[in-house]
């Protein structure tokens, strides 16, 4: 039997969970593609910190030595960031080797022009691991939602975040205390500056919104909000009126226009994504033949990951095999017109604190009369001994534009203090 022989770089968590699944399902994946995958060349920063690799696998510092190795045809890039990786694999593109990556930095800031030198080098560029680790929503939208009109792509696609707000709505504990544990479990990076910003999530609804609706966007395109601001009275205020706070990203059509964004948002405790907890993603296809779709499982972690990558390169093997390697992996193409921000409403959570005396809460009704503005709940707490009242209030609708207006006049407000507007999902 034939053997294609594969070549990476990095062997870190992923990269060690790939060799591991091609050997011990080396008998499936053999009855699958009709070929043996065998790892040639591995290139590393420091080879004598994996001398448990196997020993027919060659360890070297040296890219150039998979680069110009004729008998390797897939290489997963496994190293992460987007510099070098970016510049190795267009290297390997112009050598008519095919790649796959789990490299979401790399494929929201570069997947289209990267995508197009493998067209031109008759290979290819896989990146189903880049977005939601161990779930399949990738080659998902693009098999299964061929026929169908997606309206709108949303979710839990971080899981440090998830495990941190998880942890501060069950156990209530504060944002620093849950960030911690996080570190100690390996669910968060000594510097989480990525996660915890919303700037991971953002890069990964950048890849989903190219698939969904065939845009290419880029990260500036479009709102992104972390949870390291988020406090636990908050969290606790959210509970107490039904509600979870999970870090959502939502990609939608609007009117023909695209409405992408990453925040904090409210979800109703009854909602499915209000019950996906800890380190877990999921993803919510609606399209307008088939309705909602959920799409759950691990977001990150070594073997999770690994299942993606190994699905990619056995993809790449078939078409290796049928001579059809050179077609991308998402030809959904369409330019990116961007919603109008009067056509995009919400009901909005608003974290308001204000003197603890009669007047105030007129005053903070006449603002939300004047930019046409409503609410069906609010709550207010006094904090003892401070003369300060807190003030949660979920609004009706309001449009970008509202809210932008609203923020405003509440930040002129000498004596009414705005902390945060969260989006509220609906059921």
């Amino acid at each position: 039997m034939e053997t294609v022989k594969l070549g990476m770089l990095g062997l870190g968590t992923v990269g060690s969970g790939v060799l591991e699944m091609i050997e011990n399902n080396e008998s499936k994946i053999r009855n699958i593609i009709g070929r043996e995958l065998s790892v040639k060349t591995v290139v590393v920063r420091h080879p004598e910190k994996h001398q448990n690799a196997a020993a027919d696998i060659k360890l070297t510092t040296e890219f150039e030595e998979v680069l110009n190795d004729n008998e390797i045809q897939i290489v997963v890039e496994l190293i992460g960031g987007i510099h070098p990786a970016k510049e190795y694999i267009e290297r390997l593109l112009k050598a008519h080797k095919s790649v796959v990556t789990a490299n979401k930095d790399l494929i929201a800031s570069y997947g289209p022009e990267l995508a197009a030198l493998a067209y031109e080098n008759h290979c290819d560029l896989m990146y189903e691991a880049s977005v939601a680790g161990g779930i399949p929503i990738l080659r998902t939208i693009v098999n299964s939602f061929a026929a169908d009109n997606i309206l709108e792509v949303k979710g839990i696609v971080n899981g440090t975040t998830n495990y941190i707000l998880t942890q501060m709505n069950q156990k209530h504990w504060t944002y620093d205390e849950a960030l911690k544990k996080a570190q100690e479990l390996g669910f968060a990076e000594a510097d989480p500056t990525n996660d915890v910003t919303g700037k991971d999530a953002a890069y990964k609804m950048i890849i989903l919104s190219y698939f969904a609706f065939g845009t290419q966007l880029k990260i500036d395109d479009f709102k992104t909000e972390g949870i390291d601001t988020l406090n636990a009275f908050d969290v606790s205020q959210a509970e107490s009126l039904g509600y979870v706070i999970k870090l959502v990203g939502s990609a939608k059509v609007i009117n023909g226009g695209v409405f992408v964004d990453v925040a904090p948002t409210l979800v109703p405790e009854d909602h499915p994504l209000a019950t996906i907890n800890n380190e877990f993603n999921a993803v919510m296809v609606t399209g307008k033949a088939v309705g909602d779709t959920l799409f759950y499982g691990p977001g990150a972690g070594g073997l999770p990951t690994a299942n993606s990558v190994l699905s990619d390169i056995t993809s790449e093997v078939k078409n290796l095999i049928m001579g059809t390697s050179g077609h991308a992996f998402n030809t959904y193409q369409n330019e990116y017109v961007p919603a109008d921000p009067d056509d995009v409403s919400y009901p909005y959570y608003l974290s308001l604190t204000m003197p603890d005396v009669s007047g105030q809460m007129l005053k903070f009704t006449k603002i939300m009369a004047d930019v046409k503005a409503s609410f069906s709940q609010i709550v207010q707490s006094p904090i003892k001994d401070e003369g300060i009242a807190h003030v949660a209030v979920i609004t009706h609708e309001l449009s970008q534009s509202q809210l932008t207006e609203l923020k405003h006049q509440l930040h002129n407000a000498d004596s009414i203090k705005l902390n945060a507007a969260y989006k509220v999902l609906e059921n």
